[in-house]
């Protein structure tokens, strides 16, 4: 089946699934460690087909996402993974650690303020929303503006391009696509003639087309900074909830805030599955995959698929239960792995473990307000939208 047609046959009111659904970790990285025959071209196709009305909105905006980074699988990919890779160096993750934690306690004295006046605060909104957006647009040399708009746009483009919207909120979310778009065609124009060493300009001198640095802006502006305030949100929430061993107190210390950060990384990341498509008839298993057919890997645990059927129940599944009391164990398949693998990993870690440990230590006596937020649930991102803690 194409990428295409396995779109075409949705998600949503069909009970189907339109993917070959693999959970154990063995060969779900095996897959990723075959490029050659299974392609990473269907990963940022959108789940739920764009109709026409979508589609000429976008085009207005002359949007555009040609394969450059996590959808390439031509011969290009390892030179632009490099240039990229430059900005996200172990050393200079290392080298963000005071402006990361500088950021986390700012936010997480705000937070606790906020908390002592108001009686209660969202800790999504208060500190996991924008100390990764700043570290991100700092690290790749752009500027630090309009990030209320940035936050917008990246859930609305999770949404078009994982979710399942109907016809009238795809509308919605493609005019949303086409801002984000614009604004960021103006950015990569803008940064690309700047003198000062960034992400586009650096892009610009390895040879890409200006649609091909918006391709590639798009998806990392997003990812750069959305999963990592996903992951900080799914770790606060746990923590208040107080499910997974280790209290709100202990996490004010940095081992434990680790602990915690790599057991959600390990049973219930903001990123549960990626999709490739197979390149070529070949076996997997010793089983036959016909060359069109779109599997979806299973990463981590995640909080149910919209099906129920065609789950790969042959191999055995990963431990996902989420149960027990975290330690610091590996944490596997939260980034990918191979050629693919996420570049931000450790900025990603380093990033919510800093967060989670000033929060800690700013916010004392909480608990959870409400035990049953709504969650973002799209085919490859969750998290819950709110974590609001009140006095304990």
């Amino acid at each position: 089946m194409s990428a295409a047609a396995s779109a075409e046959a949705g998600l949503s009111g069909t009970g189907g699934c339109p993917y070959r659904v693999l959970r154990n970790p063995d060969t779900v990285r095996e897959v990723l460690h075959r490029p050659q025959d299974f392609s990473p071209a269907n990963a940022l196709l959108a789940v739920t087909p764009l109709s026409g009305q979508a589609l000429r909105i976008l085009q207005k905006a002359r949007f555009a996402l040609p394969p450059v980074l996590a959808s390439n699988d031509t011969g290009t990919h390892t030179g632009i993974r490099k240039v990229v890779a430059g900005f996200f160096t172990p050393a200079k993750v290392a080298a963000m650690e005071p402006r990361i934690r500088g950021l986390a306690r700012e936010s997480a004295a705000r937070a606790a303020q906020r908390l002592a006046s108001e009686g209660s605060v969202d800790l999504v909104q208060a500190v996991a929303a924008d100390p990764p957006a700043v570290i991100m647009l700092e690290m790749l040399g752009l500027p630090v503006r309009d990030l209320p708009a940035l936050k917008a746009w990246s859930l609305d483009s999770l949404e078009l391009f994982w979710g399942w919207p109907d016809a009238d909120r795809q509308l919605e979310l493609a005019h949303s696509a086409a801002d984000f778009y614009r604004w960021l065609r103006e950015l990569v124009l803008e940064f690309v003639a700047s003198p000062d060493p960034n992400l586009f300009n650096a892009l610009a001198r390895h040879g890409l087309s200006t649609p091909e640095i918006c391709s590639l802006g798009y998806f990392l502006l997003i990812a750069g900074q959305e999963t990592t305030t996903q992951l900080i949100s799914t770790t606060l929430f746990r923590l208040a909830e107080g499910s997974r061993g280790i209290s709100w107190s202990e996490a004010a210390s940095g081992p434990k805030a680790r602990d915690l950060v790599r057991h959600v990384l390990a049973t219930e990341s903001s990123v549960p599955t990626w999709r490739r498509v197979a390149e070529q008839d070949t076996y997997l298993d010793g089983r036959a995959i016909a060359a069109g057919e779109e599997i979806l890997l299973e990463l981590t645990g995640n909080h149910g698929f919209p099906w129920s059927e065609n789950v790969d129940t042959d191999a055995a599944d990963a431990d996902h239960s989420g149960t027990g009391r975290p330690g610091p164990t590996p944490y596997g398949l939260a980034f990918g792995s191979g050629i693919h693998r996420c570049l931000g990993a450790k900025l990603a870690e380093l990033e919510a473990v800093v967060v989670v440990h000033e929060t800690a230590a700013a916010l004392t006596g909480v608990r959870l307000q409400d035990s049953n937020p709504d969650w973002i649930r799209l085919l490859s991102f969750q998290a819950p939208r709110t974590v609001v803690v009140e006095p304990g």
